[in-house]
């Protein structure tokens, strides 16, 4: 499977509570819960996603909340109970692929946004498609767009574990990633600064300048 392309790898040791609730909302699988750990791997082309998932299920007991397939790209994610067969599970996928985490593409932010003391009509707006909990009038609203798109799972977990804030919306596949928080300027703040640090430590290669 050389012809395959690794653009996300992320190990998530454990769900916050916003975010296992706010995959267990957009997942078509089985919903993972607060305290599981998962897996979450994004590859080009997309219909290899389906082997993948099954060599992780095979290889361990994980369970698959969110597989999707797109013309250029596919993501999954499995999740469990234990840390140990999360991470068992991405390392089969590896060994499947012939590769190590490193050769993942490393996360670029595009945009990275701060809007405060959101207006009334705005925050209906984004209220309207959100998925998440709701931004309210006077929030601070942070805004990010990653390439590649599956790392907005990782993002938007740190965000919650860093500070209380609300997620809104988080859309982690296709060709960017981006996740809407929300709340008191200075718990948003923080997490910016600690999702943003994050995301630069994260090692593997630079992502290329057209899709794959």
């Amino acid at each position: 499977m050389n012809n395959v392309t690794l653009r996300t790898y992320s190990y998530l040791d454990s769900l916050q509570l916003q975010m296992a609730s706010y995959m267990a909302t957009v997942s078509r699988g089985y919903f993972p819960i607060s305290g599981e750990a998962c897996t979450i791997v994004e590859i080009s082309p997309g219909i290899e996603i389906n082997r993948l998932l099954d060599v992780a299920l095979k290889a361990t007991n994980v369970t698959p909340g969110i597989q999707i397939v797109e013309r250029l790209f596919g993501l999954l994610e499995v999740h469990s109970a234990s840390q140990a067969d999360a991470r068992q599970a991405g390392e089969a996928i590896l060994k499947e692929l012939g590769l190590k985490s490193e050769d993942r593409m490393k996360p670029v932010v595009l945009t990275s946004q701060l809007i405060k003391n959101i207006s009334d009509h705005h925050a209906q707006l984004i209220n309207k498609t959100r998925y998440g909990n709701m931004v309210l009038k006077g929030d601070t609203l942070y805004v990010l767009e990653i390439e590649p798109a599956g790392y907005a799972y990782y993002a938007a977990n740190e965000a919650e574990k860093a500070s209380r804030i609300n997620i809104i919306n988080v859309t982690g596949y296709g060709r960017y990633g981006r996740i809407y928080i929300a709340g008191e300027e200075a718990e948003v703040l923080v997490s910016k600064e600690i999702v943003e640090t994050r995301l630069a430590d994260l090692t593997g290669r630079d992502v290329v300048g057209k899709a794959e």
